[in-house]
């Protein structure tokens, strides 16, 4: 955990570094930049790449002593107890075809443990900030939460609840049978979203999300917005999510949904 000195600097730091990439970010968004793939096949942007820059050089200069993981640029100071984890721009997909359901995730970890994480979305300007220990705090001009408090729904059975993946595309021939037996067992599923998907979960507006082939900086953040909005994020089996898992992440508003939900996943996991 972090003394209260170290919390509040790591906060303004964090919150510091995605105003200057929403700042980057906002006048690429609906204006047909040029896109690449990477090496993997995914897209990338000079919005992508410019913003984990000036993130990258907010944070050095607010907290020199901690390390920096990044999606396009890698690790600085692997040695450092404290490590931001960050994505400037997840959901590039979104991004490029000009919804606005991408955001910027930005975590703070200590000793491999996510203890701060923001959402932001900059173009609707909505931010989630989760820190161990206290409520997610939601800002927006859109409403949600009470008196700024992000809160999950709470008290419904799996057959009510709704279910959101950002594409059918992360399931492959092993995973694809458990995601379909928890999306036969829920109410109602929907696709796309990315990180804005767990930011709705933890505003009551989504349920449950079940994702595979997450990288750390694609769920770092996502661990104390959800839980400290009142829900659970765990992998397919139900253990803590880790650098070294298989990618899977579980989200769940209510955590009485998270053993129903395991059951579904829990053969293909």
């Amino acid at each position: 955990m972090l003394d209260p000195v170290t919390r509040d600097r790591a906060l303004q730091a964090a919150e510091a570094a995605v105003e200057v990439a929403g700042s980057v970010i906002r006048p690429f968004f609906r204006s047909g930049i040029a896109t690449h793939t990477k090496d993997d096949r995914s897209p990338v942007t000079i919005a992508d790449r410019t913003a984990e820059r000036v993130m990258r050089a907010v944070l050095t200069e607010r907290m020199p002593e901690a390390g920096i993981l990044g999606e396009e640029f890698g690790l600085e100071q692997p040695e450092a107890r404290l490590r931001w984890v960050l994505d400037p721009l997840d959901g590039t997909r979104a991004f490029i075809t000009g919804r606005p359901t991408f955001g910027i995730l930005l975590a703070l970890l200590v000793d491999d443990e996510p203890v701060l994480g923001l959402i932001d979305q900059p173009v609707l300007r909505e931010r989630w900030t989760g820190v161990a220990g206290r409520p997610t705090r939601f800002t927006g001009p859109f409403g949600g939460g009470t008196a700024g408090i992000a809160t999950t729904r709470r008290g419904m059975a799996l057959s009510e609840a709704e279910l959101s993946c950002t594409a059918p595309g992360m399931m492959d021939d092993r995973t694809r049978p458990g995601f379909q037996r928890l999306e036969a067992a829920v109410r109602r599923s929907s696709w796309g979203g990315d990180c804005y998907g767990y930011g709705l979960l933890a505003l009551g507006q989504i349920d449950v999300v079940a994702e595979r082939d997450m990288k750390p900086w694609d769920w770092a953040a996502l661990v104390p917005v959800v839980e400290g909005a009142g829900g659970r994020i765990t992998d397919w089996s139900g253990r803590p999510l880790r650098a070294d898992g298989d990618g899977s992440v579980l989200a769940v508003g209510d955590p009485a949904l998270l053993a129903p939900c395991v059951a579904c996943l829990s053969a293909a996991a």
